[in-house]
This record gives C-alpha cells, sequence and structure tokens, in this order.
C-alpha cells in the first residue's frame, strides 16, 4: 500500500544510496570521445542499479526490484533525476521496449529466454524507422518472407539508437503487402550477431554517433522468435511505443527541474544579473518548466486511475520538447559567443549539460524522437480535441 510514510521511507532509502553510489565524475567518462569507456562506464552504473533493484521497478514481482506501484517508480526516478544520476542510455530499449513488449506479447519461453539476458547487461536495439517510413511506419518496406520454420529478411533500418553496441533487435518487417499497410507487418526479435546484419553509425551534428543504420542481407529469423501472429506486429508495436510514457516524461521533466541552478549560475559567472530580459526569460522558463512537471505528473495520475485517453501522452511530449528547447536556447544565449567558440563533443548529451551550443543541438532529437512535434499535434487535434482527420487524398482547389 502507497501510504505516505511508505512513500516518505522510501524515498529517503533512496536517496541515500545514490548519494553513495553516483559514480563521481560520471559525465567525463560517459560522454567522452573513447566509445570503450562510454559503453564500460554504462555497463557499470547498469549493474549498480539492478543489483540494488533500482533498474526494474517496473517489472512484475520476482524480478529485481519488480512488483513496485506507479506511485513508488515515481519516487525512483525522481530521485534519480534529483541526484543528477546517469541515464542508462544504452539499456533503455532493453529494460522498457523489449522488456515490456515481451511482458505483454511474448510467450512465456520468450520471456524466459530473453528477460535473464537483459538484465545480464544484453543490450537491445529498435528496427522499426526506414529512410522513407518514419513517422508513417505503416509504409515500411523492409521484407519478411516466411520460409519453413524462418523468417528471410531484407531490407534496411534508420535512426535505430545504439545499434552499433547492440546484442538484439526489436525488428518490424512487412511480410504480407496484400491487405491494409498495418495489417501485413510481423514482429520479430532479431540476433543482431545474424549473417547477413550489418550496422552503419550515423555521425551527427554534434560529433556523437548515436544513431545506426541498420542492413539485412538474407537475414534468417527463427519463426519462434516472432512475437505475436504474423501480420499482427502493429498491435505488438503500439505495445512497444506505450513502454516508453509516463515515467520517462517525468523523470525528463524533474532532470529539467534541477538543471535550472546551470542558468541562475552561468548568469552570475556572466553577470547578467541586473539584465532585465534575462531575468524576465528566466522567470518565464521555470514557470514553463515547473507546467511541464505538473503535465507529467498527471498524466502518471491518470495512470494509476486508468483514465488515460489517447493523445494525453502527446500533451506531456510536445510540452517537454518546447520547454527543452526553450532552456537550451537561453542557456546558449547567455553563454555568449565564448560558450559557442569550443563546444568540445559529448557522447549521448541528451540533456541539459550545461555545453550550451551541444544541449542545443541535441534538443531538436527530441522534437523528433518518439514521434515529431507535428505527429504530437495531430494526434491531440484528433484525440483530444475531435478534429476531423485530414484526408489522404487531397489537393487544393483551383480559384473559379
Amino acid at each position: 500500500m502507497d501510504s505516505e510514510e511508505n512513500i516518505r521511507s522510501l524515498r529517503m532509502a533512496v536517496r541515500a544510496w545514490l548519494r553513495e553510489n553516483v559514480p563521481a565524475g560520471w559525465r567525463e567518462a560517459m560522454t567522452g570521445t573513447d566509445q570503450a569507456s562510454f559503453v564500460s562506464a554504462q555497463r557499470d552504473w547498469f549493474a549498480k542499479l539492478s543489483e540494488a533493484g533500482y533498474a526494474t521497478p517496473h517489472w512484475p514481482e520476482g524480478w529485481p526490484g519488480g512488483g513496485r506501484s506507479l506511485v513508488e517508480q515515481k519516487v525512483i526516478f525522481e530521485e534519480v533525476a534529483r541526484a543528477d544520476a546517469p541515464r542508462l542510455i544504452l539499456f533503455f530499449v532493453a529494460l522498457y521496449h523489449a522488456a515490456c513488449t515481451l511482458l505483454e506479447c511474448g510467450t512465456a519461453e520468450q520471456r524466459e529466454r530473453y528477460l535473464p539476458g537483459i538484465l545480464a547487461g544484453e543490450i537491445w536495439c529498435q528496427g522499426f524507422s526506414e529512410p522513407n517510413a518514419g513517422s508513417d511506419l505503416a509504409s515500411l518496406k523492409t521484407r519478411a518472407e516466411r520460409r519453413g520454420d524462418h523468417y528471410v529478411i531484407n531490407g534496411q533500418k534508420t535512426w535505430s539508437t545504439m545499434a552499433q553496441y547492440a546484442d538484439r533487435c526489436l525488428l518490424l518487417a512487412r511480410s504480407d503487402r496484400s491487405g491494409p499497410p498495418q495489417a501485413g507487418l510481423t514482429y520479430l526479435l532479431l540476433d543482431m550477431k545474424s549473417k547477413g546484419v550489418s550496422v552503419r553509425p550515423i555521425s551527427q551534428i554534434t560529433g556523437d554517433d548515436e544513431f545506426a543504420e541498420i542492413f539485412f542481407d538474407d537475414v534468417e529469423v527463427p519463426v519462434t522468435d516472432r512475437v505475436g501472429e504474423e501480420g499482427n506486429g502493429w498491435a505488438v508495436a503500439q505495445a512497444t511505443l506505450a513502454s516508453e510514457r509516463g515515467l520517462t516524461l517525468v523523470e525528463l521533466s524533474q532532470r529539467m527541474r534541477y538543471s535550472l541552478p546551470l542558468l541562475r549560475d552561468l548568469m552570475r559567472a556572466r553577470r547578467c544579473e541586473g539584465d532585465s530580459a534575462a531575468r524576465r526569460d528566466l522567470g518565464a522558463l521555470i514557470a514553463r518548466v515547473d507546467a511541464t512537471c505538473a503535465l507529467a505528473d498527471q498524466y502518471l495520475l491518470k495512470r494509476i486511475s486508468g483514465t488515460e485517453v489517447a493523445g494525453d501522452a502527446s500533451m506531456v511530449k510536445l510540452h517537454y520538447s518546447r520547454t527543452l528547447r526553450e532552456f537550451v536556447s537561453l542557456g546558449r544565449r547567455l553563454s555568449g559567443l565564448q560558450g559557442q567558440y569550443d563546444p568540445g563533443f559529448m557522447r549521448g548529451a541528451t540533456q541539459e549539460t550545461g555545453n550550451w551550443t551541444l544541449d542545443f543541438m541535441n534538443s531538436y532529437n527530441w522534437s523528433i524522437a518518439g514521434g515529431s512535434d507535428e505527429i504530437q499535434r495531430n494526434i491531440i487535434a484528433e484525440r483530444l480535441l475531435g478534429m476531423a482527420r485530414e484526408p489522404k487524398n487531397w489537393q487544393l482547389e483551383s480559384p473559379a
């Protein structure tokens, strides 16, 4: 039962553990140019969190730290954000997308086979988006041809986060072209070491290679590694995408709140305290960050009470991405020319780090990842406001 006393006790326990275990100088190890150091630091932090039961509080009872209520999970995420602890960038897809998909849609054999590997440190990536099928996922063309007890995969995926490090991939491929686009998709679990798989990291404007392309050339996947029925991949994919909502949005908004002192310290360092425009903008931003946190909390309460409706998550996602852009834009402006002169490099720096030029460039990720701002607005308009959907085939009428 989530009594106030139990929640307070959990909060104090998590806070004390983080005080003792957050690695000193973790930013240097996790954001430097050395890939081996980045992977090693992420693995060490994952092992610590997993042993303490703080990596998988969203898993069912019986797994380390599992069986926590959403309220308890929220406390853990809030304290991790408050302590400015590292994000598990390398293991996010495994812990949330893969695990939640297997728990909701996988077979007992698949759960027994793959969940222990995730806890042991296996890295997963997501193979959904393609060069011409990003926001319109149903138009993907990667093929999955059934041949006996295997599927043979041919095609390409792109924007796969950390795919160059991954052991396995959540793959969505087309197994049937005869019916509606969504009805012809099949969901597979692919071994990234399979013959015919090649990965090409994508160099970003920041110098990082957080994303990668994956190419499939006659890659074989056993039918036993299909999740759900053939042709039902669209429904399984919705379960995957839903797993990143709620607590992730709470953590991200709380991290932004606890990063506000970076702007205050920057104003002092640049001696901008007397700049009325800068003070006004900071005040407006603080109010906007508070509103983002409140929206995320409200959304989580709806999930807890079972009153969540389609479009609620889009409201939070859209508000967060826009607020993050305002946050880092203000930091970039206050830092002046010196802040842009030598931005350096920060691997996986997807949050507010105080390296304002890189933070600004990275902020654009959040207006695309998990559904672009334009897609979120469409969902809000259709699902929450009840506006009519735009016709698929439309054209402007010529003036009379």
